[in-house]
């Protein structure tokens, strides 16, 4: 009787501990897909020619995601908390982009490094926040129970590796933009219209507007001045 009690135990205690298994996993897939998407977002917004616009928005993104990373996690969100936190541990960075952001009052040059500078910038202040607080809800804490002092120095080497995901990314997306371009441009080869069927519609189309505007005569609707008037239109 022990040894089926004691197995039937094992049992339950393997399906949950395979259950709980499959959630983190599915959550640490749920998180993993709001960070990336959110960091796409912030390179995004990094990289608007404006100074300080590309700050605010940024830091909105990152906002939102630590919104959405709590709602993973069946956490309670303060954004009164949130917005403490981001500015605790991206405060250098953000200033960073700031800096940056001056080198777009610069004509032409000036604003496309530094749109690219902050974009990456902003993607790997991005990456390195949603690391933190992935790593912090998965082990039980809260967003009321983050020291962002202790977390400081995880973020810097979050962010060093954010780096090379966030250009990694831009190069992906230049890629596919290259791509899509150039799909576009076949397409449109494909439909460069044909001279001699561009001629014949226009006539086609001439013809059937001056009946029409016989027909207008015809009917007294218009006099023969105006008759004229919109043939000379027509026929231009």
């Amino acid at each position: 009787m022990e040894d089926i009690i004691k197995s039937a135990a094992e049992g339950l205690k393997s399906k949950v501990m395979n259950e709980f298994k499959d959630l983190k996993q599915e959550r640490g897939k749920h998180a993993d897909t709001i960070v990336r998407n959110h960091i796409l977002f912030s390179m995004g917004a990094g990289a608007i020619p404006l100074p300080v616009a590309d700050v605010l928005a940024v830091s909105a993104s990152q906002l939102d995601m630590i919104r959405q990373l709590c709602k993973v996690y069946d956490m309670n969100f303060s954004e009164t908390q949130g917005k403490a936190i981001v500015s605790s541990l991206t405060a250098s960075t953000l200033g960073r982009i700031g800096a940056a952001s001056l080198a777009k009052l610069i004509p032409v040059i000036g604003t496309v490094v530094g749109s690219v500078a902050n974009s990456v910038m902003a993607g790997a202040s991005t990456y390195a926040l949603g690391q933190v607080f992935k790593a912090h809800f998965e082990t039980g804490g809260t967003i009321l129970d983050l020291d962002a002092a202790r977390l400081k120095k995880r973020y810097k080497e979050q962010f060093e590796k954010g780096k090379n995901v966030a250009e990694e990314l831009r190069k992906q997306q230049e890629a596919k933009r290259k791509a899509e371009a150039a799909n576009a441009s076949e397409v449109a080869d494909e439909f460069v219209p044909d001279p001699a069927a561009s001629k014949s519609s226009a006539d086609a189309d001439i013809i059937t507007r001056l009946k029409e505007l016989g027909e207008l005569k015809a009917a007294g609707i218009i006099t023969d001045e105006e008759f004229d008037s919109m043939k000379k239109r027509i026929m231009q």
